[in-house]
């Protein structure tokens, strides 16, 4: 098969003088008789081609005639400048070859949400969700680039597991052999072990939660990219995510402007994303939440509605530190300074879009452990070999999760949650 060059270095740096060829989808098609006008689209952009009788063989020419939305082609032909053209440029083909045709696409212009995600491994084909797609990508990027440049090794931690990380409500449980596991809620554990040896550690794994959460920020399996470092206090944990976070944001904006904009975002908004973000208690929280008119006292949990209030109208990510010990996992390490609180920080995303990262000191006494975990009714068997982690050289340690798919919503500008990964999983979606 002979070399092809993708759309975009085309019109990066046109080719006016020698014949040039590309390969893809036919994203639209319009017909005049004599000529057929293409929108030829591949994984990096979009190019219209023109075919027009007695420029190709006949049989080619009725190809292009039949070749649908979808329809996989390879073009031959010259580049000319055309301001009408999407991008500004145009290919008349002098060779047009059907690859695979396409029944009629069933996804037009205007269709139902739930007839799109009937149809997400036809939808994923959009513009909108390469889009997101790539971006997700340059985030990721950016992630694992700061990341190891500040020496954090990448581990596998299990996804099968008997420990309930984050509470055994919102477990999906199945049956192991002869035995009983769960799906993976957090790799947190996991990792706090391995910081004994590498110190400095991170993992990207699948999470899943069995929360009957019909909300736009739920999904019941997500990405999870989860950090823990020894050595490290609560102050030097959100050092190290608005850093981390900024660099994610920065590596999206160098990388995928078009993108961005494509999808309704401001580019400008996300350079201001740098160090550092704002800080405020949960105590300070209530109160301007009480300022807002919410009804809200004292050891209530922080959902959606709250978040939005106090970042709406906000630019940059707002960390909320110091929850009281209730509100909070077992392992979170209470504050000296305030013992009915803990010392961990939720990380929200500015203009509402709420909770991206919950981190935490983690707590090292042994005896401490024991006791949240009997006022929370959790047997400790399963819990054995990570309360060995604080029998054998334990040192001061912290950690955080932050939520991949919503980092890419907040990024995206996206309405909901599900459009940021490309097969979601939702209370009420399990197919395709």
């Amino acid at each position: 098969m002979c070399p092809a060059s993708h759309i975009n270095d085309l019109l990066k740096e046109p080719v006016l003088d020698l014949d040039v060829e590309v390969r893809g989808w036919v994203h639209r098609t319009r017909s005049s008789g004599k000529i057929v006008f293409d929108v030829l689209r591949d994984a990096t952009g979009i190019i219209q081609v023109t075919i027009k009788k007695g420029n190709l063989p006949d049989m080619e020419f009725e190809s292009a005639q039949m070749s649908h939305i979808e329809s996989s082609v390879i073009v031959r032909g010259r580049m000319f400048k055309d301001d009408r053209a999407p991008g500004g440029y145009e290919i008349r083909a002098s060779s047009f070859t059907l690859v695979g045709t396409s029944a009629p696409y069933p996804i037009t212009e205007y269709q139902s949400e739930e007839l799109l995600l009937d149809n997400r491994h036809l939808w994923i084909r959009s513009r909108e969700q390469t889009a997101i797609m790539k971006v997700k990508a340059s985030l990721m990027k950016g992630a694992r680039d700061w990341l190891n440049s500040n020496e954090f090794y990448e581990v596998t931690p299990p996804i099968f597991t008997q420990n309930a990380c984050e509470g055994g409500v919102t477990l999906f449980k199945l049956k192991y052999f002869d035995d009983q596991a769960f799906l993976s809620q957090s790799a947190q554990m996991y990792l706090e072990a391995l910081i004994f040896s590498l110190e400095k550690v991170y993992a990207i794994t699948p999470s899943f939660r069995a929360e009957k959460s019909r909300t736009t920020r739920h999904l019941t399996e997500f990405w999870h990219l989860e950090l823990e470092e020894a050595w490290t206090d609560s102050k030097l944990n959100m050092e190290i995510q608005e850093n981390l976070v900024s660099a994610m944001v920065a590596k999206a904006v160098e990388e995928r402007s078009e993108e961005l904009k494509l999808l309704g975002r401001d580019v400008a908004d996300l350079k201001e994303i740098v160090p550092p973000f704002k800080r405020v208690t949960y105590a300070q929280m209530i109160d301007r939440l009480k300022q807002k008119e919410f009804e809200i006292e004292w050891g209530a949990d922080l959902g959606a509605a709250e978040e939005r209030a106090v970042t709406e109208d906000e630019k940059v990510p707002t960390f909320v530190t110091n929850f009281p010990r209730e509100c909070k996992a077992f392992y979170m390490k209470e504050d000296p300074d305030d013992p009915k609180t803990v010392k961990c920080a939720d990380l929200l995303a500015p203009e509402g879009y709420g909770e991206i990262i919950g981190g935490s000191e983690r707590e090292t006494d042994l005896a401490k452990l024991l006791e949240r975990l009997e006022a929370n009714n959790i047997p400790t068997e399963a819990y054995q070999w990570y309360l060995d982690l604080r029998k054998f050289g334990s040192v001061p340690h912290s950690g955080f999760g932050l939520g991949v798919e919503r980092v890419v919503r907040w990024v995206c500008k996206l309405e909901h949650i599900r459009d940021a990964v490309p097969f979601p999983r939702t209370v009420a979606r399990v197919y395709p």
